[in-house]
């Protein structure tokens, strides 16, 4: 078994026993809000007294409202992009997984595993994220275009595919 093959087979590995030792907690499972989702506005209230002034509450930061997997897991997706950048594409691989097993919603590290994964000329593996991220990104217009151009340097004919 080749070196690549052993990680591979060890990563996924790792997840399935992540996956399953995730059904035994004991707590309900909470549904992951997307990523930096604003919760609705209250309607105005009229001050209780005329010369009362309301002193609005200031907005709270997109992680301080997301749980503790989901914060972690958007580090890591931070972390794998600097890694990307840095060409060390094969620890980028390994931090976005782990990210994509602690919040599967977050649709950036399937972005950024297509990235990855592209840079290492494995088109089939870059098209799968990139199909991913479509899917959990469809609702945020910036991360789309973004999409898309990936998308479109994926099925470029010059590659080969793998």
């Amino acid at each position: 078994m080749s070196l690549i093959n052993f990680k591979n087979f060890l990563v996924i590995l790792l997840l399935a026993i992540e996956l399953a030792t995730m059904g035994c907690t004991t707590t309900s499972p909470r549904a992951v809000p997307p990523p930096y989702s604003l919760p609705p506005s209250p309607p105005p209230s009229a001050p209780s007294k005329p010369d009362t002034a309301v002193i609005p509450e200031e907005p709270k930061e997109p992680e301080d409202r997301l749980g503790p997997r989901a914060v972690a897991s958007l580090q890591m997706t931070e972390q794998g992009r600097e890694l990307i950048e840095r060409n060390k594409v094969d620890d980028a691989i390994a931090v976005l997984e782990r990210a994509v097993s602690l919040n599967p919603g977050n649709g950036q590290n399937y972005y950024y595993l297509a990235e990855a994964w592209l840079q290492k000329r494995n088109i089939s593996q870059a098209g799968e994220f990139n199909s991913l991220a479509g899917t959990y990104l469809e609702g945020d217009k910036t991360w789309m275009v973004k999409v898309e151009e990936q998308k479109k340097r994926i099925m470029k004919p010059s590659r080969a595919p793998q």
